[in-house]
This record gives structure tokens, sequence and C-alpha cells, in this order.
């Protein structure tokens, strides 16, 4: 009696049995190897021998049109291995489910990523990676400003010796003269601070360096700069270091300190020339604002870094939102664990966790290049996690430093091995004409998020946001039109239409930007 297949096994066993007509005269040494297969695949109680018999038939048949008869097999013996195959899998998989189909999947599926693995460590190597040559460079950096290991190790170590002048910067990296003199221009008018250990990701002599870019300003910051546009959330500020975009949500701007200013800041306008924290009379009118809207449910402190404010504000600033029966959730926006981890310590870690204990805490971080995590970074995102609820990564697309499907993808998987998970990636604002130069046009960053689908785990996959009056998800659907070079967006929330600037693709294309306009 002939067994019941599936159509799967049915037409994989067909294929083998049908020759070509003129078929090619067979090895010995083929009819050996092909008995050799039979022989292990009728002993062993396992699918392996099975699916390797069935695999080089399929092989072979394909190859020289040599069918399974020819090779000396008879079909009926076939059948009994393809029913025995059946039999020992645990969810009745077949052999031509497995053969003929999945194998071949698979195999579509590995060429397909081999090429992102072949690229991913050269193209865009984490700070893992390149961690002896960042060694080096911290030696050499800690020699220069003449730091001992306790000051490089502590949080107030790095900010005192963090680099704000162009001619200490230029000691540190290699900076050509123009460079220098068009980071000299920016600077009077727009901070510049590297803490001495994000200095030592940089790698000597690599043009547009990911790390040089989100942290020297060059001239274009002055050069675009063109007509200001009001500081960030200026209509959406109802009441003092507040801003509302959204009913239940609210963000308190805790100060305007980084422990490294960032060229692509959104709140480029808040950064000011002095570091400042706030009295705690200013924070009670933001305070007082959410204790009256009880509407609000989750409230963002940030800054500035929400890390750099003192451990006593911070645990200050977390017991009074907890104590406002209304607000559920809090989060805690910093660039602190890449910019300068040593200020993760014990007191900070247990001040998260008391908070997170009474209501959950999320940690949400911005991480823009595989780069930025290194041994250091890890291992405070590891503490962190352990702390809270959750850590979220918001990075930004932006040109010269993810804006390709190897940078992005690699991105994306080496912060979530580092505990964070890929939340969002943000669409570079329009409304700060200083930083046009870093825009990457919509359909080019659709294309590097929607390639991740299939290719790596569902969730290290973020979502492609645009900031228009509220964050818009770049799916197709909510880009409905274009007008020259503006987009139509849809806000999925209510339906309403709005303009958004999209890159300059002949900006966007041109090879000459940042640091490679000094190099001849």
């Amino acid at each position: 009696m002939t067994p019941l297949f599936d159509t799967y096994t049915t037409e994989l066993l067909d294929f083998l049995y049908t020759a070509e007509k003129q078929e090619k005269a067979i090895d010995t040494a083929v009819i050996e190897e092909v008995a050799r297969l039979v022989a292990e695949a009728e002993k062993e109680e396992l699918t392996g021998p099975i699916v390797a018999l069935f695999s080089r038939l399929q092989q072979l048949r394909r190859q020289h049109g040599w069918s399974a008869q020819k090779l000396g097999i008879e079909r009926s013996g076939l059948e009994a291995l393809a029913a025995k195959h059946q039999e020992l899998d645990e969810h009745l998989v077949s052999v031509g489910g497995r053969v003929g189909q999945a194998l071949a999947i698979v195999d579509k599926a590995n060429k397909r990523v081999d090429a992102y693995l072949e690229k991913k460590d050269r193209e865009a190597a984490s700070g893992i990676e390149l961690w002896d040559k960042i060694l080096a460079n911290q030696e050499r950096i800690r020699q220069r400003l003449g730091m001992d290991e306790e000051e490089w190790n502590s949080f107030s170590g790095q900010i005192r010796h963090a680099v704000s002048s162009v001619d200490e910067l230029a000691e540190l990296i290699d900076l050509p003269a123009a460079a220098a003199a068009d980071i000299s221009r920016v600077t009077k008018n727009y901070r510049m601070r590297l803490t001495p250990y994000y200095t030592s990701l940089i790698m000597p002599g690599t043009v547009n360096d990911p790390i040089m870019l989100q942290s020297i300003p060059t001239g274009e910051m002055v050069d675009n700069a063109g007509i200001e546009i009001p500081p960030v959330a200026a209509d959406h500020s109802p009441a003092r270091l507040v801003d509302q975009f959204y009913p239940r949500v609210v963000t308190i701007k805790s100060t305007n300190m980084c422990a490294m200013y960032c060229t692509h800041c959104l709140r480029i306008a808040h950064i000011g020339k002095k570091d400042k924290m706030f009295s705690k009379q200013a924070y009670g009118e933001a305070l007082d604002y959410i204790r009256t809207n009880k509407r609000i449910r989750d409230v963002l402190i940030t800054g500035g870094d929400a890390f750099v404010l003192p451990n006593s504000m911070l645990r200050w600033l977390l017991e009074q939102l907890d104590e406002i029966e209304h607000v559920r959730l809090k989060r805690l926006g910093t660039r602190v664990p890449v910019t300068v981890p040593m200020r993760i310590d014990d007191e900070l870690l247990d001040i998260l966790e008391e908070s997170n204990d009474r209501k959950p805490v999320r940690v949400v971080t911005q991480i823009n290049t595989a780069r930025e995590i290194t041994p250091v970074s890890k291992e405070a995102f590891k503490q962190i996690s352990k702390r809270v609820f959750a850590v979220l990564n918001q990075a930004v697309l932006l040109r010269g430093i993810n804006d390709s499907k190897v940078k992005m993808w690699k991105l994306c998987e080496t912060i979530q091995e580092a505990y964070v998970r890929p939340y969002y990636i943000f669409n570079c604002s329009y409304r700060n004409p200083q930083f046009v130069h870093f825009r990457v046009p919509v359909e080019k960053g659709r294309d590097i998020v929607e390639s991740m689908y299939g290719n790596i785990v569902g969730d290290a996959i973020p979502r492609y946001i645009a900031t228009a009056g509220g964050k818009i998800p770049m799916h197709r659907s909510n880009v409905i039109g274009h007008e020259g070079s503006e987009l139509i967006l849809k806000k999925p929330w209510n339906g309403e239409e709005v303009r958004y600037p999209d890159a300059d693709p002949a900006l966007y294309n041109d090879d000459r930007f940042s640091f490679s306009r000094y190099v001849d």
C-alpha cells in the first residue's frame, strides 16, 4: 500500500523519478555515495540522514538529470524513508516540506543576509569590536589631558576635563586647519563639549567619522542657519519647563546641560552658553501643571540630559511624580550611558529601582551608531536594565552616520545585545536649518527600515517616525502625496494633513559634506 504523503513530498518524489531525456553517464563514485547515504538513512533513527539523502538526490537530479531510479533506488524504498522521516519528526513535518521548501527558503534568505554579515563589521564596527583601538586612544588622551585613572573613571573627572575649545580638540584628534577654523566660527554661537571618553571613540584618520559628525560642529551649522526657527515646542509649552504634544503625555525640560552636545540637537536653541539647573520653584510650576491636569498619565524628564542632574534632584523629581496619583509612568531621557557611562553609579541605580518599584520607569536613550556601544556602555545599560521597566532607544536617521542598511541593521542588533530595545528612528528634523546637511530623504529612510523585516529579529526593528506637530509613523499609507519638495503627511490619530519638507536630494547626494570638505 502506498503511504499517504502531502503535496510537497509527492512533488519531490515525482521530480526525483522523472529523468531527463538525455542523461549524462553516472560516475561510479556517485553510485557509491548514494548507496552510503541510503544505508545511513535506513540505519539511523534520525531525520538528518534522510534529509541529507533527499537533498543530494535533488541536487543530482537538477545538475545532471539523474533520476533516483538510475542511481539504484527503487521508489518504494525512498517512500519508506519519507514515511520514516514524517514519523520521527515531532511536528509531522514531511521530508518534501523540509527539503523541497524549507531548506530552499532558508538558503535564499541566507544569501541575502550573508551580504550583510560580510560587511557589517567592516562598514559599521561597534565599540566592542574596536575596543583595543579605543583603549589606545584613551591612554593617549588621558596623557594629553593629564588625567589619572581615578579621574578618567569618574563622572566629575570626565566633565571637568571635557573638551570645549578648538585648540584642545586639535591636540587630541586629527583636525585639518580649515576644519579648525570653521569650528571656531561655529563655537561663537553654539556650544561644543566632548567628554574625554566620547572623544576616545573617534578613529584617527577616518573622514566623517560617525562620532566626529555627532559631536564636532562644522561650518555648515553657520552657513545653513538662514532664518531662525522658534525653539522646538515653543508653540506646545502650556507651562514653565513643560512641553506637551499629546493630552496624556508631558515633558519636563529639567536642565540645559548635557555631557556632550550633539551637532544635530533638536533643542539647540535651549542650550545657551552656560550650564543651568533650575530652582525647585521653577520645577514646582511644571509639577503644579501636571497635578492639576488629570489626563496626564506619562511624564518624561529630559533636558538637556536627565542623568546630569545630581542624584538628590533626580530622586526628588521622581518622588514628586510618584506622589501624583494620575501619573502612572515615568521616562528619563539621557545620552549619558554612551557619552560618559561612568555616571551610572550605585546610588543612581538605587534611585531608579526605588522609583520603578513605585511606578514603572523607562530610560529612553539615543544611540545612533554601533560605535557608541563599548564594553563600558554595554555594562552601564545592563545595570540600568536590571533596575527599570525598559530601556528604549530613539535613534535619529543621520547622513553619513547610519543612513545605510548595513549601518542601521548593525546598530539595531548591537544595541539589542546591549540590553536596549530599538524603539524609534526619527527622521532628522526640518525645523533646524543648522543641520540640514544631516537630513536623509524619507524614501531612503523607509527603504532602510523596511529592509529589516525578515532579515533581523522583529523586536530589534524600530518604528520610523517624522515629527510634524506630533510623531507620525512613516508608513506608506501616511505619506499621501507631495507638492514640490514637501510631502503631505496624514496624522493617523486625527486624520489631519500636514506638510513636511523632505531632504534636498541634490544636497544629500553631494559627497563633499562636513569633514570631507576639508580633504583635498
